[in-house]
C-alpha cells in the first residue's frame, strides 16, 4: 500500500496534537526514495545543494534551473512525500512579480507541494503575493545562509533580547502574510519555543532545539558525507564518506592486483560457439 502524502492540514494537526514532524533534505532520486521508504514526513530540496552537490562555498551561486532540476528528481524518487522547493538567491528578492513567477516554476515544472524562502520583514510582500497566488509558502528565519554576509557569517541568531524580539516579530509577520509553516535555524531553543507557542502554524527547527514542532537535517550531514565543516547542531548517524573512500580504495587495489573481475563477474559465450568463432578467425 502506497504511503499517504501529508497535506498542510495534516501538518497543522500534527502540531496541534504534539506529534513531531521529521524531514530531511534530498537532491536526487535515490536519496528521496530512501527518505520516503524510511517514513520521512517531508523533504526539502534545499539550496544547500550548492555545497553538498556542486562544491560551492555557499548557497549564493545556486540557480533556479539547478533547484528545479533537482526538485524534479526528488519528486520522481518520493511521489508520496510532501516536498518543498527552496527558492535560491535572487529568485525572489528583485521584485514581487519575479518571486511569484519563480515560485510557480517549482509547482509547474517540479510538482512540489510548497516553496521556502529566507528572510523576515523584508520578504513579507513576496510571501503574501505567493500565498495569494494559491501556493504554499514556508518562511525561514534565524541563520539564513543566503544573507550570511550581512549576519557576519554562519552564526547563531537571536541570542540577545533585542535580536530575539526581532525574530519573534518576524515570525508573527510571516504567519500573518499567509505562510503555512516556519523554519527556524540556529536560534536558542527558548526563542524557538516562544515562536512555537505563539504561532498557530507549525514551527520547525534546524539547530533550534528539541521543542519545535519538527526537525530538519541535511542529508549529507546525517549520512556523514559532507566533510567541509560540521555545524554544532549536526548529529552524524553514519560516516559514509569514510566507508565510500574505503570501498573505492579496495576496488582500486583489487583491479590493480587482478583480483577483480573474476570468472564469476564475467559472461561466457554460448556453449559450442567459441570453436566456431576461432574457425572464423582462422579463415579471414
Amino acid at each position: 500500500m502506497a504511503k499517504k502524502k501529508l497535506s498542510r492540514i495534516d501538518l497543522k494537526k500534527m502540531k496541534d496534537s504534539g506529534e513531531i514532524a521529521v524531514w530531511i533534505t534530498a537532491y536526487d532520486y535515490w536519496t528521496a526514495r530512501f527518505a520516503e521508504e524510511s517514513g520521512m514526513d517531508m523533504i526539502l530540496v534545499g539550496d544547500s545543494l550548492g555545497m553538498c552537490i556542486y562544491g560551492y562555498e555557499g548557497t549564493v551561486p545556486v540557480t533556479m534551473d539547478q533547484c528545479i532540476y533537482h526538485s524534479e528528481a526528488v519528486r520522481r524518487g518520493a511521489p508520496n512525500t510532501f516536498i518543498i522547493g527552496d527558492m535560491p538567491f535572487l529568485s525572489y528578492q528583485v521584485s514581487i512579480e519575479e518571486a511569484v513567477r519563480n515560485a510557480g516554476r517549482f509547482f509547474k515544472e517540479a510538482r512540489v507541494d510548497a516553496i521556502k524562502l529566507e528572510g523576515g520583514m523584508r520578504v513579507i510582500p513576496q510571501i503574501k503575493a505567493i500565498a495569494d497566488g494559491g501556493m504554499l509558502v514556508m518562511g525561514h528565519i534565524g541563520l539564513t545562509p543566503q544573507s550570511s554576509g550581512q549576519l557576519g557569517g554562519f552564526k547563531a541568531q537571536g541570542r540577545t533580547v533585542e535580536t530575539a524580539m526581532e525574530l519573534i516579530e518576524d515570525a508573527h509577520a510571516i504567519e500573518q502574510a499567509g505562510a503555512f509553516a516556519l523554519l527556524v535555524e540556529a536560534v536558542p531553543p527558548e526563542v524557538c519555543r516562544i515562536m512555537r507557542d505563539e504561532l498557530s502554524i507549525p514551527v520547525y527547527s534546524i539547530g533550534a532545539g528539541i521543542e519545535a514542532d519538527g526537525q530538519l537535517m541535511i542529508c549529507s550531514d546525517v549520512l556523514g558525507i559532507f566533510q567541509a565543516f560540521t555545524p554544532k547542531f549536526v548529529k552524524k548517524y553514519e560516516n559514509l564518506a569514510e566507508k565510500t573512500i574505503n570501498a573505492f580504495q579496495e576496488y582500486v587495489q583489487e583491479v590493480r592486483s587482478k583480483q577483480f573481475p573474476l570468472d564469476e563477474h564475467t559472461y561466457r559465450m554460448v556453449a559450442g560457439e567459441l570453436p566456431k568463432l576461432q574457425e572464423k578467425l582462422k579463415s579471414r
